[in-house]
């Protein structure tokens, strides 16, 4: 089933989201990489803020490659989400409703979603160039020392993703697989 889906992700929104689910993303989202999480997470433990709100806010797991003259974005292809796992938890807890990324998450994490009503959204690895279609806007919001993985508030039309990880837990990592092996 595909849905059309516009940000904020409210708890409500996210807890309608069903593993499996095809979505069409459309609205504001931010972006931040490993280094980036590093800092925002080190950052807080010490001064209780983050570079921006994150209530109701989906966090992209991509470093953008640089614009090229007359385009928004290079290619925005996601990077593998597990290495955000240690930050993720502390994200989740303190707002965040959604991630967008590549790859298996661990137990902690699915944990937090849980915990939090949050959903983990799965973008096509390999699509960059595909996916910078969809950004409309972008511009850096924090970090900007960091370059390309500095963090990033794009505004994005119609971004194809698909729900890998609901808030109930439900993961189509492994729910996959074992209908495969069934066969």
């Amino acid at each position: 089933m595909k849905i059309e889906l516009t940000t904020p992700l409210t708890k409500e929104k996210a807890a309608e989201l069903k593993a499996g689910d095809i979505v069409s993303l459309t609205g504001t989202i931010y972006t931040g990489r490993d280094a980036a999480h590093k800092r925002m997470v080190e950052g807080f433990e010490k001064t209780g803020k983050f570079p921006f709100d994150l209530k109701d806010q989906i966090i992209y797991y991509v470093g953008p490659a640089p614009a090229k003259p007359g385009q928004v974005t290079g290619s925005a292809g996601p990077t593998t989400s597990g290495r955000m796992d240690a930050y993720a938890p502390t994200v989740l807890d303190n707002g965040s409703t959604g991630m967008i990324g590549k790859g298996a998450r661990t137990k902690e994490v699915i944990e937090a979603m849980k915990r939090n009503k949050a959903v983990y959204f799965g973008a096509t690895g390999g699509a960059g160039a595909l996916i910078a279609g969809h950004i409309k806007k972008s511009e850096v919001v924090a970090y900007e020392d960091l370059g390309t993985e500095a963090i990033h508030r794009f505004y994005v039309e119609d971004l194809p993703l698909v729900v890998i990880i609901d808030s109930k837990g439900n993961n189509l990592y492994e729910t996959e697989k074992a209908k495969y092996r069934k066969n």
